[in-house]
């Protein structure tokens, strides 16, 4: 058994060096997260983390609990007056943008890599999402300032796609499951749980707003502790009732956010500190249950779904879903090439490893792959890009 005093220390090591790191991947406009990434990858921690159902479970509800802080300080840090010139081409992209990805990736999966159709849709759910905190990052580390609204654009999409790609990969993880069931039942479970969660997410975040404007607690620290309940509350009564958790999770968010809270700076601040704490130790741990060999494995398969999700998938999905909208074709090519993966598509890479389908763990180390080309080869490229295009303000 190991002494908690070395554990703190490794952990203290790890959050210290991470953090010093980062001026690295600052300047080499990399998001900082996938140091964290890498950092879990080559440690070799086998006799502490081994995989297992149990362990896969245990690192699942840990990434439940990152995710809900992330989707809750997102949505308490938008200013909704600042999204209503472009919330329609945001939702459209975070909705019809991120279904069409999934089901463009999962063709591609399916009569290019030969996998079995619903398999091919689960991967297309999993990876369909783009990032928030890797697009958040470069941006302000490269002190990249966009025109056309394009910040408040990717902003608005990043932070609103996961929960569509969380219901996807729902979704056909239990077609996987239970292949008698008929697609009139999975899409009534579809948009049933979009609907629950919206309303679910609005009923909370109006008495959330009420409770937190009127509360008088004496004690100002107690604050966040009050805004970290409510959002878990949130979170486990819209999953009660078969809602989108962490759609109504953002909703609240937004709604409190905009509300008078007491000392409203300081609990964003504080709740930007909670996220990347929170996400530093999600990527460590998430990196421990992949190994470089195995990745090598699948290597050929991850860089070609990776190139079809990077030159026909995404594309397709920027450029229909915005069909509706008037949008300069360059701000349609920069949309498109900003579609980069992060944490959320390998926490969903983690429920088919709890679901103990077969085929769970390649799903899981062609996601870490598709992640790690994703946010090397965009990451460093989107200044460039930006600066060719004549976007940069």
């Amino acid at each position: 058994m190991i002494g908690i005093e070395y554990i703190l220390l490794g952990v203290g090591i790890l959050l210290f060096i991470s953090v010093i790191l980062s001026r690295v991947t600052s300047l080499l406009d990399i998001p900082t997260l996938i140091l964290f990434l890498l950092i879990g990858l080559f440690l070799d921690l086998t006799a502490v983390f081994e995989p297992s159902i149990q362990n896969y479970t245990t690192i699942q509800n840990i990434s439940i609990f990152v995710l809900i802080i992330i989707m809750f300080s997102g949505g308490l840090d938008t200013d909704i007056k600042k999204m209503k010139p472009i919330a329609s081409i945001g939702v459209s992209l975070s909705t019809f943008g991120v279904l069409i990805t999934a089901f463009v990736t999962g063709l591609f999966i399916h009569f290019i890599i030969g996998f079995d159709l619903i398999l091919s849709f689960l991967i297309g759910s999993v990876v369909s999402s783009t990032d928030a905190a890797a697009v958040f990052s470069i941006f302000k580390s490269g002190e990249i300032k966009l025109k056309d609204d394009l910040s408040n654009i990717l902003e608005l999409e990043s932070a609103t796609n996961d929960p569509m790609a969380y219901i996807l990969t729902i979704t056909f993880l239990f077609l996987m499951l239970h292949p008698t069931t008929s697609i009139l039942n999975a899409i009534l479970m579809f948009i049933q749980s979009l609907a629950l969660g919206s309303i679910i997410g609005y009923l909370s975040g109006k008495m959330s707003s009420k409770l937190v404007e009127k509360v008088n607690l004496d004690i100002d620290g107690l604050y966040p502790v009050l805004l970290i309940s409510l959002a878990i509350l949130t979170f486990s009564c819209a999953e009660l009732i078969g809602a989108n958790g962490f759609l109504a999770v953002y909703i609240a968010a937004l709604l409190i956010g905009n509300s008078k809270i007491p000392n409203k700076e300081s609990q964003i601040s504080f709740f930007d500190g909670m996220g990347w704490l929170t996400q530093i130790i999600m990527f460590i741990v998430l990196g421990l249950f992949v190994f470089p060999e195995q990745l090598l494995k699948t290597g050929g398969i991850s860089l070609a779904i990776t190139f079809a999700m990077i030159f026909i998938s995404r594309p397709v999905a920027v450029f229909t879903s915005l069909i509706p909208f008037k949008v300069k074709l360059k701000n349609k090519i920069f949309i498109s090439w900003t579609g980069i993966k992060g944490a959320v598509p390998i926490v969903f890479a983690t429920y088919p490893l709890v679901a103990g389908i077969p085929e769970a763990p390649v799903i899981f180390n062609i996601v870490f792959f598709i992640t790690i080309i994703s946010v090397i080869t965009k990451g460093t490229t989107l200044k460039t890009v930006a600066k060719k295009l004549n976007l940069l303000a």
